[in-house]
Parts: structure tokens; C-alpha cells; sequence
């Protein structure tokens, strides 16, 4: 959510930021909530304190014996229009509330403008692609000649956008998933956590999935609702929803591994041969909440991070930085690492990795002591995939693809999976 201050003072700022992400604020709503916000607030604090004399005045009477009709009835009156202003004050504050949970966050002051994804801004290459004498296939029908991915088997069992591993393919998927974690947690001090996977609508407000978001969602039936996890980002940044931390806790780092579910509700047509767009996939995400005058720093890092694991295993990739119009709803900032992928002869996003700054914050009340001001202050929260594990299995499969039809275990893998050099149809 963004800072209401921020917004009342420079409310024609703001909507010109927002342009940049193509985001029409409405202003003139808003100024006309907050003025009635304001006019109910101000009379509201009035009659507080005429009723807080009054009150005074009916004490002072009954001590000395006098007649309290006058200013009983004044009391009544102050009373019964209180709770009526009380109601439409409460009334123009939900409002304006929900028309604050629509407004996404303010793009940083270096993010491109642009409205697609053609327009995103390349920062920087690492590796090589790789040139092959042969026609190079797509990982689907890599998969399938290994008989390690089965999209007929997982229709039969859910339906389209999921998939069945078996044998060394799914032994390779587990492997990727186990060396992200290693290297994170013991080269880049991250603290493993493990989370549910069903949350609460709390929690999905809190990180900015609701309300806006709510048609993507998996969510259960019954008395009591909950959500499946989009991401891991849902529950680890929310484990410091409502908490006051203290310098020392900065910076927190965590890394999990996740199933993750999605609707992929916007979607229809694009990708649905394969495991690029699922509705079920694994991912390692990091997450790191951080005092706000290093955000940016970390999101460097962070970004480092998940290139790391990139570079191990010798997958060419390209960083860019989101335009305007490509931010999702929470970012301020968004690095997406983009790996390339023979098959489809481009390159294709394998991880987000995004500053929130106090967005998130706010709308879960996390918060930090902030010494030098005195004060309780929003933390910045950061997240980014380090890997999405379906993602970055198609990459290994496509990059190190033979034409005998068997696939190379990138060698940095291999202690992983006993020694094992390739992967070849069974």
C-alpha cells in the first residue's frame, strides 16, 4: 500500500509515477474522499472535546448542587450526532481504504518506461548459447523421448498445465532443487524455512495477491477459507506481519522450497504444451526483509544470488530490468533473469527478483525500531526465485540436449545424483 502522507500531500505526483506503469489514478476521487475523510475527522474531534467539557461542566454542577438539565441535553445531543458522524466516518475510512488496496506501488525513478515486454531495459549477458549440428528440440518432446515427462498421465489424473516426472528426469528436478538450497544457505547465508502451503487471506493481502489478484488464486471450500501458496514469498514475508523488529534482526534472509499454485487465469493459449506455464510447479524463493536505506543494494545482491545458480550450471541467461507497464502490483523495482532456451530459439524468464520497499510493509503493519528517528517505521521486504526448479530443469534439458536423444547432467549436479554424467532414454 502506499504511504497515505505521500498521497495527500502530492497527489498529482503520484498519478503522473503511475502513468509509467499505465495505472490512471483518480485523483479527483480521491481528493474528495480524503476531504471527507478529513471534514468527518475534524468535526469528530470537536465534538469529542465538547463532550469531554460538557462532561466536566455536569461534574462541576452536581458537586455544587446545581441543575445538570442543560447541558445533560447538550450531552445527549453531542452524543447522538457523534455516533452518527462516527458511522460516516467509519464508513468514508473503508472506502478509501479499498480504493488504496487498488493502487499499485510507485515504480522506482530507474525503471524504463514502456508497456510490454519488448520494451524492458537489457542490463547485462552471461555465457555462451550453445550451437549444435543438429536441429535442437523443445524440452517437451525432449522429455517425452526420455520418457521422463508424461503430460498424457497428468491430464488423466488433473487435467492441462500439469505434468508426471519419472525416473532420472524427476531424479534431476529433485537434485536442482537440493543444490539451490546448498548453495544459498551455505554460500550466500540464507536460513532455510519450511511453511504451509495453505494461508490465509491475511497473508495474501498482506504480500498484495488480494484482493485485486483473488481470480488466480487456488482457495479451498468450507467454514474456514484458505488459500494454496502462488509463491513461498506468501507465507515467509509474512512471518513478520505485525511485528516491531529491532535494528539487530536486519537484515532477515530466508530461503524456501515450495510447491507453488496458480490459476494462470489471464493466460488462455499461451504455453500450453510443456511445463513453462503450470499450474503446479517447484520453486526455491528467497526472501529478505531489510532496513529501508539498503533496499537497493540488496536487491543487487539478491539479484547475484539467483544468477549464481545460473552460472553454476552453465545456462546462458540475460538480466533486464521491467519497464513501467511490465511491474507486477507490489514491485518498485524488477529484475527478471531470463535463460535461454534452444528449443524456442529466445530467451524466457526463470526469475523475478523485486524491491517492494514498504508497500508490503504497510499492508501488513511489519515494522522496525528505527533508532536515529525514534520511531516505528515499515521495513523494505525483497523477494526473487532462486530458482523456479520446472523452469530451470526445461533449460538443462534444452541447453545440454545431445542428438543421441540423451540429455548432459551439468557437472556441478552431478555429486547430486550419484555420479550420474547424462540422462538417456530408458
Amino acid at each position: 500500500m502506499l504511504d497515505p502522507y505521500v498521497l495527500r500531500k502530492t497527489p498529482d505526483f503520484v498519478a503522473e509515477r503511475l502513468k509509467l506503469r499505465g495505472f490512471e489514478l483518480e485523483v479527483d476521487r480521491f481528493k474528495n474522499l480524503e476531504h471527507r475523510r478529513r471534514t468527518h475527522q475534524v468535526r469528530t474531534e470537536e465534538l469529542q472535546k465538547e463532550r469531554n467539557r460538557t462532561s466536566r461542566m455536569i461534574g462541576r454542577a452536581k458537586a455544587n448542587g446545581e441543575d445538570t438539565d442543560v447541558p445533560m441535553a447538550r450531552m445527549r445531543e453531542v452524543n447522538g450526532e457523534l455516533k452518527s458522524l462516527q458511522g460516516q466516518l467509519q464508513e468514508v475510512q473503508d472506502e478509501l481504504t479499498s480504493y488504496l488496496c487498488t493502487i499499485p506501488n510507485l515504480p522506482h525513478e530507474t525503471v524504463p518506461g514502456g508497456f510490454g515486454e519488448s520494451e524492458n531495459e537489457e542490463v547485462r549477458r552471461w555465457g555462451a548459447v550453445p550451437e549444435f549440428d543438429f536441429p535442437p528440440l523443445g524440452h517437451a518432446d525432449i522429455g517425452i523421448r526420455l520418457d521422463g515427462l508424461d503430460f498424457d498421465a497428468a491430464a488423466k489424473l488433473s487435467g492441462a498445465r500439469f505434468v508426471v516426472m519419472h525416473g532420472d528426469v524427476a531424479r534431476l528436478h529433485r537434485a536442482l532443487i537440493q543444490f539451490m538450497l546448498q548453495v544459498h544457505t551455505e554460500e550466500h547465508a540464507y536460513t532455510e524455512t519450511y511453511v504451509p502451503y495453505l494461508v490465509n487471506r491475511a497473508s495474501l493481502f498482506g504480500t498484495g495477491q488480494l484482493p485485486k489478484f483473488e481470480e488466480d488464486q487456488f482457495a479451498t471450500c468450507g467454514d474456514e477459507q484458505f488459500f494454496l501458496i502462488p509463491t513461498a514469498e506468501v507465507p515467509v514475508t509474512n512471518l513478520v506481519r505485525g511485528d516491531v523488529l529491532a535494528k539487530e534482526d536486519l537484515p532477515i534472509k530466508r530461503v524456501c522450497h515450495t510447491p507453488c499454485f496458480r490459476k494462470e487465469a489471464g493466460s488462455y493459449g499461451k504455453d500450453t504444451r510443456g511445463m513453462i506455464r503450470q499450474h503446479q510447479f517447484e520453486k526455491v524463493e528467497l526472501v529478505q526483509i531489510v532496513e529501508p536505506a539498503r533496499s537497493y543494494a540488496v536487491l543487487e545482491e539478491l539479484t547475484k544470488h539467483a544468477e549464481k545458480i545460473l552460472q553454476y550450471l552453465e545456462l546462458p541467461y540475460r538480466v533486464v530490468s521491467l519497464c513501467g507497464g511490465d511491474l507486477g502490483f507490489s514491485a518498485a523495482k524488477t529484475y527478471d533473469l531470463e535463460v535461454w532456451l534452444p528449443g524456442e530459439q529466445r530467451f524466457r524468464e526463470i526469475s523475478s527478483c523485486s524491491n517492494f520497499e514498504a508497500f508490503q510493509a504497510r499492508r501488513m503493519k511489519a515494522r522496525w525500531y528505527n533508532p536515529e528517528s525514534g520511531r516505528n517505521e515499515p521495513v523494505h521486504t525483497l523477494n526473487g526465485s532462486g530458482l523456479a526448479a520446472g523452469r530451470t530443469l526445461v533449460a538443462i534439458m534444452e541447453n545440454f540436449q545431445r542428438s543421441d536423444g540423451s540429455v548432459g547432467v551439468p557437472a556441478i549436479l552431478r555429486p547430486y545424483m550419484n555420479g550420474l554424467e547424462s540422462v538417456v532414454p530408458r
